[in-house]
């Protein structure tokens, strides 16, 4: 029997995803140490917390399967938390969730398990993998259900996964929706059942990310001029880190009509802001792109895209660049988007890849 190590939050997807692998696989559970202190002031929102642990802890009981805490505090700190902050300090709005993928669950991680014979690691994701013998590669699918698409999918998340990394990896839950999941855990009695997920960051407890970012540096982050989309200067602002980009709450400038920021330039330490139409833009470049679908990309391709999580993919068309960046023009303007964040590329239901957005 094949060997799976599940990565387990405490949460009921990654428990349910356990229990569905149970039955074809030895199993063995791993919750991660990544952070110091109990960020769970508010469970409803944070994840990762010691609480997590030990719900993690007895669902393995529950099993009676072996259950350990891997602590990557210092590999977190580097590759997630610095990013992070670097990131904002350039004007960006990263994604820490997708770093967290990248260089936690799914390179440490893994690495950790094929060290322990595992054949695969699996997680509580709302996607599927699978390998295609015409394309001769593992391919990135959405999640899907009876009902047809997955309002829960979680792809977009999941696209610098490689080929070694997907020819190791399980997705129990990429067929299933979220109320399915926790109807079997309820049926099996698992604790977690009605446990709320987790939505913020989960080293920042309170959403304060510019007062997180603050804290942990010790630095002040200077106030500037706020600008028009002409130059004109129309206020102050309080730090560059205070604001992202489609933020039209909290400016702190009475404008008599709906104003938004639209830009940030670091090198002269101003905010830009707009109208809501100054927000949309047709056209983004992207960087550190990886590729599943396709090896590369040597020629434009026309597929649909999202710039955000929570968004419908948009039509448009991928111009490769050099240096491996992309031009990316889509076939109507699209609202606020943001450097820092990720583009993501589909044919359908597969991913064909993604990177950071650049400009």
């Amino acid at each position: 029997m094949k060997k799976v190590m599940v990565a387990m939050s405490g949460g009921v997807d990654s428990s349910v995803a356990l229990l569905k692998l149970m039955k074809d696989y030895e199993a063995i559970g791993v919750t991660l140490k990544l952070h110091d202190g109990e960020y769970d002031s508010n469970k409803e929102k944070t994840c990762c917390s010691l609480s997590d642990i030990e719900d993690a802890k007895n669902v393995a009981a529950r099993f009676g399967i072996m259950h350990y805490v891997y602590n990557f505090k210092e590999l977190f700190e580097k590759k997630v938390i610095s990013e992070f902050i670097e990131s904002y300090e350039k004007g960006y709005t990263p994604n820490p969730c997708i770093n967290c993928n990248r260089y936690i669950k799914f390179e440490a991680l893994l690495q950790r398990a094929l060290e322990l014979d595992c054949d695969y690691i699996a997680t509580g994701h709302y996607a599927r993998v699978e390998y295609s013998e015409e394309k001769g590669r593992w391919l990135l699918k959405k999640a899907i259900s009876e009902e047809g698409e997955n309002d829960k999918d979680q792809s977009y998340v999941l696209y610098n996964l490689t080929q070694e990394q997907l020819s190791h990896i399980l997705f129990p839950l990429g067929e299933m929706k979220k109320s399915e999941a926790r109807r079997i855990a309820a049926e099996n009695g698992l604790v977690n059942a009605d446990k709320p997920d987790s939505q913020d960051i989960c080293f920042v407890t309170d959403g304060d990310y510019s007062g997180f970012i603050s804290r942990t540096t010790g630095k002040k982050y200077p106030a500037g001029d706020v600008v028009d989309i002409e130059g004109k200067v129309v206020g102050r602002h309080s730090g560059l880190i205070n604001y992202t980009i489609g933020q039209r709450k909290g400016l702190g400038i009475a404008f008599g009509k709906p104003t938004y920021i639209v830009g940030k330039n670091i090198s002269d330490n101003t905010l830009i802001v707009g109208s809501n139409e100054d927000l949309m833009r047709d056209s983004l470049y992207a960087e550190d792109m990886n590729w599943i679908s396709v090896e590369s990309l040597n020629e434009p391709i026309f597929c649909k895209a999202k710039t955000r999580y929570r968004m419908t993919e948009q039509p448009c068309t991928v111009y490769p660049e050099e240096n491996g960046r992309v031009y990316i023009r889509f076939d109507e303007p699209q609202r606020a988007i943001t450097p820092g964040q990720s583009v993501v590329l589909y044919d359908g239901d597969i991913v064909i890849g993604g990177g950071i957005i650049s400009g």
